[in-house]
């Protein structure tokens, strides 16, 4: 009787590792939907270049779907409401999900493209993979979706006094932008990526900040019209994040995941710099030296000011003073302790 009860449990055993194994096999070969926000939807950039992401998270296991989104909102909010196993989506909105990566795409952190590259390296290697996981969600890459510039609608706004009481659209959910605003004695808008585009362009707001690559989709050619420019200064960097539920992928995949979109950063920075290159130079409005000092410090207080007040994460500014002061080893704050 004993010999029985014995055997019994071990094929029991046997048969709950069975399911388990059955069941984990069945997640992994399962499909998973990846919603894609895309301005242009499922004939842009963003989404062509996850087509191919799709090929080769097949050989991490992965069976995906695509879906594209015009509007990041909606993306976002099918994600959480668990409509998307994956999003992806830009690292502003992505601070909900991950306010370590979420924090890249912060004021004046990575003023040019070889910081950006340097940082998006560190945090894509295996020392870093904790770092991408918080709770359920894991970022599982990042890639840049270039700097944003100030467009205004009048080029006699050349410098920070300047900005004075003027309108600047900001995105409603970054509660970076609408302190930054307040901070020059500008006057914040509240607004979203669907539609900040159109207060510039019928003259609601005088500024809006924007990569290069909304220009032609956006038709921003038609808020600067014939007396405004786009200031050649980046104000930060934005990025595109692939954010998953852990759960619903196989064991690993972040990490794979991670290391292919950064081995794709030279082909996101190609779609970039030809972005900038096509806009007509007549766009482009150069600031003096002594102006380019003010709005770095400026940046910097408010950057210390929002980690400060927790909206910044102060793991990542610690990652990003390093990587500037590897490039810029020369700069002033690398002998300072304020970040």
């Amino acid at each position: 009787m004993q010999t029985l009860t014995k055997y019994s449990r071990g094929a029991r055993l046997l048969v709950a590792g069975a399911a388990l194994a059955l069941s984990s096999s069945a997640m992994a070969a399962g499909k998973q939907t990846l919603c894609v926000w895309d301005i242009i939807g499922a004939q842009g950039d963003v989404f062509n270049m996850m087509k191919d992401y799709k090929l080769a998270a097949a050989k991490w296991g992965a069976n995906i779907d695509m879906k594209a989104y015009t509007d990041e909102k909606i993306a976002g909010e099918d994600f959480k409401a668990g409509q998307c196993d994956a999003v992806v989506m830009t690292g502003l909105r992505g601070r909900q999900f991950n306010s370590f990566t979420g924090s890249i795409d912060s004021i004046g952190s990575l003023p040019a493209y070889p910081m950006l590259q340097k940082a998006l390296a560190t945090i894509s290697s295996p020392a870093a993979a904790k770092l991408m996981v918080s709770g359920n969600y894991e970022v599982a890459g990042v890639t840049p979706m270039g700097a944003a510039y100030l467009f205004v609608n009048d080029r006699q706004i050349n410098n920070v006094g300047k900005l004075s009481g003027k309108k600047i659209a900001v995105l409603d959910y970054d509660k970076a932008q609408a302190k930054l605003v307040q901070q020059v004695g500008a006057q914040p808008v509240a607004s979203d990526i669907t539609n900040f585009a159109g207060k510039f362009n019928n003259g609601s707001v005088d500024i809006i900040g924007s990569p290069a690559a909304g220009f032609k989709p956006l038709e921003l050619h038609k808020g600067l019209g014939t007396r405004g420019a786009i200031v050649n200064f980046p104000l930060l960097q934005l990025t595109l994040q692939v954010i998953i539920r852990r759960e619903k992928f196989p064991e690993g995949f972040g990490q794979k995941s991670r290391e292919y979109i950064q081995s794709q950063y030279p082909r996101a920075m190609s779609l970039i710099t030809g972005a900038e290159g096509d806009i007509d130079k007549k766009f482009w409005m150069q600031i003096p030296a002594a102006d380019k000092e003010k709005y770095v410090n400026m940046m910097r207080e408010s950057r210390i000011a929002l980690t400060n007040d927790g909206i910044y994460d102060k793991r990542m500014m610690s990652v990003l003073k390093k990587v500037r002061c590897q490039v810029e080893p020369s700069n002033a704050e690398c002998a300072q302790k304020l970040e």
